[in-house]
């Protein structure tokens, strides 16, 4: 990739662990409580690491999560890999905008605003409110199978995009993202990234996709990836060639977007297949930003499950939701609030009014921006 201005390599000094310090303070404060040690389960562990995420003892409440989501059509859908028709993913966009998806629902009942972020839908920008579009690089990203999804330039401006919306939420206050995506084709692109940067072979990772497709559309499905994989693999060395190469204008913001909300120290849930394969290039990139990210829920997505064993990300709900569009992590995040309310309400035996502890952000605002420009 030529005349390039972006050094993803600048991502591994940025990106620094959560205070692990603060964690053990936390496991301190816990046992003070009375309360017998496993009696909380993965309650605990959740508390712990927003603890270190955020730096203070005790945790903060959760006050502004919000659901971000991506959006965007991928050429590969042309080929017959989906339930849904090719360059449809706008419809889903708008049902989500009306609140009738189940992810709007959910965040309605949860009173979680939502975001989306369209990259690459396939569809009018002005059938689109414009804080909807406004991010866009392309209309549609091309076929993975056979040719680059994005250029060289398109690459960039998405990535920068996801960088931007992540600069966005923590300015805004978000203390926690719940990241979905909404695309036609994008699990074929999911699928391809996981099975590169695995070493596996297309059938061991392709699944049925959000629409339980049937035998011969899974098959189609199972070349595209096979024929994606071969264009894939010369690449495997820069991450930012292989963004542009297979996952499309979509896939390459949100791993811009979990790098950057890395570095603005802002947790992550993830949600299904496609986010783990952004977080899977993520890694690639700076193995330590998967310490701001947990695993919402698990899919049926074979593919899903390699990539969260591959980061050491242990779902917090197996409930095999397939729908999309941050559903499976919506469910999850209850429990993540809950842990919070816990971690920061529970009585200790001991008076903790001088044991706050923080790493310069006591205030509870986020780190400044850093400029990857």
């Amino acid at each position: 990739m030529t005349d390039r201005t972006l050094d993803l390599d600048d991502f591994s000094d940025l990106i620094e662990r959560p205070h692990g310090g603060l964690r053990r303070d936390a496991e301190e404060r816990r046992a003070r409580t009375g309360l017998p040690a496993e009696a909380l389960g993965r309650l605990d562990e959740l508390g712990e690491w927003l603890t270190a995420a955020q730096g203070r003892v005790p945790v903060e409440p959760l006050r502004q999560p919000r659901l971000v989501v991506f959006a965007g059509d991928h050429g590969v859908a042309s080929l017959g890999v989906s339930s849904r028709p090719a360059g449809t993913a706008h419809t889903l966009v708008r049902e989500t905008l009306e609140g009738t998806t189940p992810a709007a629902i959910l965040a309605g009942r949860l009173e979680v605003p939502v975001r989306i972020v369209d990259m690459a839908l396939d569809c009018d920008p002005s059938e689109l409110p414009e804080e909807v579009t406004r991010h866009r690089v392309r209309r549609s990203s091309g076929r993975l199978d056979s040719e680059d999804t994005l250029t060289g330039p398109e690459a960039e401006a998405a990535f920068r995009a996801g960088t931007a919306v992540a600069d966005e939420e923590a300015d805004a206050g978000t203390d926690l993202v719940v990241l979905g995506d909404l695309s036609v084709g994008g699990t074929t692109a999911a699928a391809t990234l996981i099975a590169a940067l695995c070493g596996t072979d297309a059938s061991v990772v392709t699944g049925r996709g959000g629409g339980a497709i049937d035998d011969l559309t899974w098959m189609r499905k199972c070349a595209a990836v096979r024929d994606g994989l071969r264009r894939a693999r010369p690449v495997l060395g820069d991450q930012l060639e292989l963004l542009a190469a297979v996952a499309g204008a979509d896939l390459t913001a949100m791993t811009g977007f979990l790098l950057q909300s890395a570095v603005r120290r802002t947790p992550v849930v993830l949600d299904g297949v496609v986010t783990a394969a952004c977080a899977l290039v993520a890694q690639r990139v700076a193995f330590r930003a998967p310490d701001w990210w947990i695993a919402g829920h698990a899919s049926s997505e074979p593919a899903q499950a390699k990539a969260l064993d591959r980061m050491a990300l242990d779902p917090l709900l197996e409930q095999r939701v397939e729908v999309g569009g941050g559903t499976g992590a919506l469910l999850a995040l209850p429990m993540v609030q809950a842990a919070a309310e816990l971690a920061a309400r529970l009585p200790v035996s001991e008076d903790a009014e001088d044991e706050k502890k923080d790493d310069g952000y006591s205030d509870g605002a986020n780190p400044p921006a850093l400029d990857v420009t």
